[in-house]
């Protein structure tokens, strides 16, 4: 079979090009594609002289407008990197636990675990051993910033990719296996396309959680050494540190205005393309269109050379396939998992993983003997209020974003103009709103304990939005007309079309959105403001505290409490959940 071509556009139709007369300027279009890859390759020599250049920990950062491009050029750089990087670990890491049963619990719960632990706590090792492994050289503190930001990015996409997998019919698994599919094939034909919309829409929020880490990413202190890096995150902070209002505004509009390119240059586009792989057999009269897609499809280069590599390489492609056992021999759908059992990789891989475990955990049995009585119960104490507080976030997030998610999700009209927005709001760094509620809840003579929870909003209630929205997107068309049809009330539309529907993503938002709470809770526990330190007791308080001061054994026994608190949770709601979405909640058919 023939994979198809995402720029292939309608109107190359040979009659429908002798009526249509909307494509008159090819050649400019090209021309402007191949001004941008101009651009593109002289950001990568630039980037490159950059990062092979003598290594400086702390560069001054300017609080000068003009010094703004530059910054925001260093911040996208990082994000961008950062984001290929975490979807290639999330399609990789999503596909591996998905298909091998034997390890699947452990690698979930593992992400789960991860995904909830702040990005501080992977500061100092993270940063410490990319510094190691590139002596000499900027690359290194560069490579430690962006597996920072990775960590903020990567959690929620493997949890899209990896419940898309899991609640793929099963019929349609059986169908590639008799149409002899290969597994490349099952892959881009099936999986990839079944997986998009979710993926594209955790995209976004993932970004969103780039710019969040940012601000902690590109400054911060470790013990006795700093690190400042030039970007919009360490403008923004240096901004607020002196009190800066003027310079903080424009790094915001900055922000902004990355933000806004952003959806239409690349979201808008790839929202309205992954909509053709909506499930469903009766097609939607209303569709997402985008300009740039449309420009794109109109290009003559971006139609015609994809199409003629593709033309060269297909034929020897499949005659390669054809080959294979897989596509000699229809197999039964279990066949793949039972290979799993019997795969020496996965039992090397375990061994490996033990291994690092158990050296792990005895270097830190050592480090933990600092701890003393007063340390650990204050930390308990921490972990309490911790708790409650993401809790209270998820459950605020849920009441607003549910509803919104959902409407948003059945009315491209209203997407077109609440989308932009709501990406917007998600893409600011919500560390930058966090000196405006300080000021505020100072001036009200309030504390961090209930205004926290808000600063968690700003962190968390993303995650389930836009999961929630691409729920509503991915719930066929003949569906809802089938309920219009038969004249249900709104009470049986909500409980027996659109919360089955968007259950498994729902699922998703809220996992990814307890992350992003514990996450925003090393912001939202502990702020400095100009020469004051707000505080409340919680574990990312005393987190961020442990940091500064270089406190690693309190830093240690801070994530091994969350982990355990996160486990537990994984244990006794979430897997229950995810075991629910796949089994009574999945589409069939």
């Amino acid at each position: 079979m023939n994979l198809p071509n995402p720029f292939q556009s309608p109107l190359q139709h040979p009659f429908a090009r002798s009526l249509v007369t909307v494509r008159s300027w090819p050649f400019v279009i090209d021309l402007g594609l191949a001004a941008c890859g101009l651009a593109i390759f002289f950001a990568i020599v630039h980037t490159c002289q950059y990062w092979l250049g003598t290594p400086i920990p702390v560069v001054p950062i300017s609080h000068s407008i003009r010094a703004l491009p530059v910054y925001a050029f260093y911040s996208i750089v990082r994000i961008g990197v950062a984001y290929l990087l975490s979807l290639t670990f999330a399609i990789t890491y999503g596909y591996t636990a998905a298909y091998n049963p034997r390890v699947e619990a452990w690698m979930v719960a593992t992400l789960d675990i991860l995904q909830s632990i702040p990005v501080l706590s992977f500061l100092p090792p993270v940063v410490l051993a990319m510094v190691a492994l590139v002596p000499g050289h900027q690359m290194g503190i560069e490579l430690g910033v962006i597996l920072l930001i990775f960590t903020g990015q990567v959690w929620n996409l493997a949890f899209s990719f990896y419940s898309s997998l899991k609640s793929i019919p099963k019929e349609m698994l059986e169908a590639s296996r008799i149409y002899r599919y290969s597994a490349w094939q099952r892959f881009w034909q099936l999986e990839m396309p079944y997986a998009a919309i979710g993926l594209v829409w955790n995209s976004i929020v993932s970004v969103a959680g780039g710019w969040f880490a940012l601000i902690a990413c590109e400054m911060f202190t470790m013990g006795d050494r700093n690190f400042q890096l030039p970007g919009l995150g360490s403008y923004l902070q240096t901004a607020t540190n002196s009190g800066d209002v003027r310079a903080l505004l424009a790094g915001i509009a900055v922000v902004i205005l990355i933000v806004v390119a952003t959806d239409q240059v690349v979201w808008r586009p790839l929202i309205a393309w992954s909509d053709k792989f909506k499930f469903e057999q009766v097609e939607s009269a209303d569709r997402v269109t985008s300009p740039i897609l449309t420009l794109l499809q109109r290009s003559t280069v971006l139609s015609n050379v994809p199409g003629r590599i593709w033309t060269s390489l297909e034929e020897p492609i499949y005659r390669r396939m054809a080959r294979t056992k897989t596509c000699r021999i229809v197999q039964p759908l279990d066949d793949d998992q039972k290979k799993s059992k019997n795969s020496a990789g996965l039992w090397a891989l375990a061994f490996v993983a033990v291994c690092l475990v158990s050296w792990g955990a005895v270097h830190a049995v050592i480090m933990l003997r600092e701890v003393t009585w007063p340390d650990f119960r204050l930390l308990l104490e921490g972990a309490a209020a911790t708790f409650l507080r993401v809790n209270a976030a998820l459950l605020i997030s849920a009441l607003w974003t549910i509803p919104v998610g959902v409407a948003i999700g059945f009315n491209p009209n209203l997407a077109r103009i609440v989308q932009p927005v709501a990406q917007v709001l998600a893409s600011v760094p919500a560390t930058a709103f966090f000196p405006i509620l300080l000021i505020g809840l100072v001036r009200i003579g309030g504390g961090l304990g209930i205004g926290s929870v808000a600063l968690m909003l700003l962190g968390t209630q993303w995650y389930i939005l836009f999961n929630v929205i691409a729920g509503a997107m991915s719930i066929p068309s003949d569906l809802r007309e089938a309920a219009s049809l038969y004249k249900f009330t709104r009470w049986q539309r909500w409980t027996t079309l659109i919360l089955p529907g968007i259950f498994p993503y729902l699922i998703t938002g809220m996992v990814t959105a307890s992350g992003g709470a514990w996450n925003a809770s090393v912001f939202a526990e502990y702020s400095k403001l100009n020469d004051r330190t707000l505080s409340t007791i919680g574990l990312g308080a005393q987190i961020d505290a442990a940091t500064d001061a270089g406190r690693f054994p309190i830093l240690l026994l801070a994530t091994i409490l969350i982990s355990l608190m996160v486990v537990s949770m994984n244990r006794l709601v979430w897997r229950r959940l995810y075991r629910l979405a796949e089994t009574k909640y999945k589409l069939l058919a």
